[in-house]
């Protein structure tokens, strides 16, 4: 049971019991309603008032049972309504300093300004991936509902740099800014970009003039979900089987995927040809790309290139020799 609706079931208790008090009175001694009302009222509170009027025998064996019985439900409703309400807010206080303490120790952390259908649908990935994660919104409805899925969240204007703050942003790796408004958006990146000039961010963007005004604020990569959509609706009339490969290559829990990989300083890789390196004899995997620390892209990489420190793979294989092949290059 919610703690509203415990609220609501005792506090109809407690109406109840005063209902029918003032209904015995009303049918034993003939008075009012509002006469049988004050009189039970001050009978279950113990205030001493004194009688409204002379009881009878039968009325004052009726006030003996109500005050005897009544009472103590009443108290029993009282202190458990009170209990409900301090145990919600100690619960609150506790969550919330809960919460700060799990942000305060997050690193490379991703945050996630604004929690509609888009900002859910990227959560969601992140965590299904294991990538830690905060969530900053200020509307109550979203709040409702991130408190239910377990994400760690900031309450707050996210064009605000003490709320990007307290979620963390000096030390997070990615901000991804999707509230609703082009405008707002701008004005997240340009506070976060100020907070943290090494954080990388992407942002949602309609319209041409927005996408330059987010590009010079700071976003690193501005995208248009409605012109994606747009687009892939397009290519599944145009190209179905690509798409179809494509989102079984980018699908989880497939055995087999498309993955970026980026290459360490310290693997036995450094220097070496693709074709020494096994990753197709060995691991059975296929190097798509290769993109150097120089942001240059090598599509379809012959088997004589040499893999170098700051390389990221993009490969595409069997899950489980994808991630050993990342062990072996993550060193």
């Amino acid at each position: 049971m919610t703690k509203l609706r415990k609220i609501l079931y005792w506090g109809a208790g407690l109406l109840a019991i005063i209902l029918l008090g003032s209904a015995g009175y009303v049918i034993i001694e003939g008075w009012s309603f509002f006469d049988g009302l004050y009189m039970t009222v001050i009978t279950l509170t113990t205030v001493g008032f004194g009688e409204v009027r002379p009881l009878t025998t039968v009325g004052r064996a009726y006030t003996l049972l109500l005050l005897f019985a009544g009472m103590g439900v009443m108290l029993y409703v009282v202190t458990s309504l009170a209990r409900l309400v301090v145990e919600g807010e100690i619960k609150e206080a506790l969550g919330k300093r809960k919460l700060a303490k799990g942000i305060k120790n997050l690193k490379n952390h991703y945050i996630i300004c604004g929690f509609g259908r888009i900002g859910e649908t990227i959560a969601r990935q992140l965590n299904e991936q294991g990538v830690p994660l905060v969530v900053v919104d200020n509307n109550p409805d979203q709040i409702s509902r991130l408190e239910e899925t377990g994400y760690y969240f900031v309450a707050g204007d996210a064009t605000k740099e003490e709320v990007l703050l307290e979620a963390g942003i000096e030390r997070a790796k990615g901000l991804v800014a999707v509230v609703s408004s082009d405008v707002g958006n701008v004005y997240i990146t340009l506070t976060a970009r100020s907070l943290n000039p090494h954080l990388f961010i992407v942002a949602r963007g309609e319209d041409q003039g927005s996408r330059q005004k987010l590009l010079r604020a700071g976003a690193d990569k501005v995208e248009s979900p409605h012109e994606l959509g747009g687009r892939k609706m397009a290519h599944t009339i145009l190209r179905p089987t690509v798409v179809t490969f494509m989102e079984l290559a980018m699908a989880e829990g497939v055995e087999w995927s498309m993955e970026e990989i980026a290459v360490g300083t310290t693997t036995p890789l450094l220097g070496l040809p693709l074709k020494e390196t096994g990753i197709r004899q060995q691991f059975d995997l296929i190097v798509v790309a290769i993109k150097r620390a120089d942001e240059e892209l090598l599509f379809n990489p012959t088997p004589e290139t040499p893999i170098l420190a700051g390389d990221t793979l993009i490969i595409l294989g069997m899950r489980k020799n994808l991630d050993a092949f990342e062990q072996l290059a993550g060193q």
